[in-house]
């Protein structure tokens, strides 16, 4: 159970809080590159409490601002983008990258005016169609190349989600939790009447699970009879990479899930996928891939659609209110991931507080394409290869000895619901 203290250490994003502070030294994700048109060039973003303009120059350079004039207050995101900034539509006010004002058109000849100007201003990078911001103290560390946004060998492609309207630590606490997928996803939908390849993986008897730090985070770690479709399984994965990700495998795409704090109560994710399977696309639609607006999560009468994943997760996270009390919480043994997480944030939090970098963070020569942990297997299974053809999956199969040692914890599950699907 948490006191009222932590739970507020915990969620509260703003500038100079804790964590918000923690947060501001990892890149987040602005907006996706597609959004950026020459129509349209500049779009207005809430991060972390902050009103900013995401913008891209005629000549293909990335600007963050804070999001207000500083002339007459009028938002920058109908500005004009041209070849060395953004222009505000309202009286011409232009300025560069760095937040410099560079002309003022009816201020008087030899006016110095315009130097005294500046806004806030981040550094911008786009990197595999998403536009990245860094809000921390500088120098900023190196983007990190995650694989899904750095392979080039399939497709990918991103895809909209609706804001979620609750705490970010609500999404990725999930990311810790490796039970919760029996009963949300694959019960829910069982029930429901469907039996399609992906729901029936997961809804295998569930006899032991895991947890496993790293060193970006977490890992989960399961063991599955069989159900007749799928065999019996001893893997680990979809790991949650410090602070605001998750890697997942979301058949028959390698997809990475973003979740970033507009505020203290609402969530922007963002998702990005990428399919090996897939002849490769072009350089340019690889690094502005399709975007797709992820179908309607409610039914007309309100009520969460529980057929859809996304809206079995908007479900749990929702309805645990905009913040939820922690104080009010009784957490067991299958909860074990969630308390590691909590104290992993503390311990970050506390890095920051002495000057340290925390977390995963990168300095130094850039380490090129990051590829995560996905899908571990057994090393007295069968090899990454035929784990990978066997399971349709390009990209998976890496031996469980290269990533466990000696601070893994596992728990046998009990005889009953969960060792028994489609019985309850």
């Amino acid at each position: 159970m948490a006191t009222v203290e932590d739970n507020q250490l915990l969620t509260q994003v703003g500038p100079g809080t804790p964590c918000g502070e923690l947060l501001r030294r990892y890149w987040q994700p602005a907006c996706y590159s597609g959004d950026l048109t020459a129509e349209e060039p500049a779009r207005a973003v809430t991060i972390m409490g902050e009103e900013l303009v995401i913008f891209r120059t005629s000549n293909g350079e990335y600007g963050c601002l804070e999001e207000h004039c500083a002339h007459r207050c009028t938002s920058l995101s109908y500005g004009f983008a041209e070849q060395d900034g953004i222009r505000c539509a309202y009286h011409g006010w232009k300025y560069d990258t760095s937040g410099q004002c560079i002309e003022q058109p009816f201020e008087p000849n030899g006016s110095s005016f315009k130097d005294r100007i500046k806004l806030k201003a981040y550094p911008a990078q786009a990197l595999g169609g998403l536009v990245f911001i860094y809000m921390g103290p500088s120098p900023a560390p190196i983007l990190p190349k995650w694989d899904v946004l750095s392979w080039t060998d399939g497709q990918r492609k991103m895809e909209r989600q609706e804001i979620l309207n609750c705490n970010w630590l609500q999404a990725q606490e999930n990311s810790a939790d490796v039970t919760h997928t029996y009963f949300l996803h694959s019960h829910s939908l069982y029930k429901l009447g469907e039996r399609d390849r992906g729901t029936m993986r997961l809804y295998r008897p569930l006899e032991r699970y895991g947890f496993q730090p790293f060193e970006l985070g977490q890992i989960k770690g399961w063991q599955y009879g069989t159900n007749g479709e799928w065999p019996t399984e001893l893997a680990a994965g979809n790991p949650l990479i410090f602070p605001t990700m998750v890697r997942t495998i979301e058949y028959p795409w390698h997809a990475m899930h973003f979740r970033v704090p507009l505020d203290d109560t609402r969530t922007h994710i963002f998702w990005v996928g990428f399919n090996a399977n897939l002849p490769p696309a072009s350089p340019d639609e690889l690094e502005i891939p399709p975007i797709v607006e992820h179908q309607e999560q409610r039914k007309p009468n309100g009520r969460y659609d529980m057929r859809d994943f996304w809206a079995q997760d908007r479900m749990a996270w929702e309805t645990q209110g905009k913040v939820v009390d922690r104080t009010r919480e009784h957490l067991g043994a299958s909860d074990l991931g969630i308390v590691m997480f909590r104290q992993m944030i503390k311990d970050q939090i506390a890095q920051v507080a002495k000057g340290e970098d925390p977390l995963g963070l990168m300095r130094g020569e850039d380490p090129g394409t990051i590829e995560l942990p996905m899908w571990i297997v057994d090393d007295n299974g069968p090899t990454g290869a035929e784990f990978a053809k066997k399971t349709g999956m390009a990209k998976t199969g890496q031996p469980m000895s290269q990533y466990f040692d000696n601070r893994q914890v596992w728990f046998d599950v009990p005889e009953g619901a969960a060792r028994n699907p489609g019985k309850f």
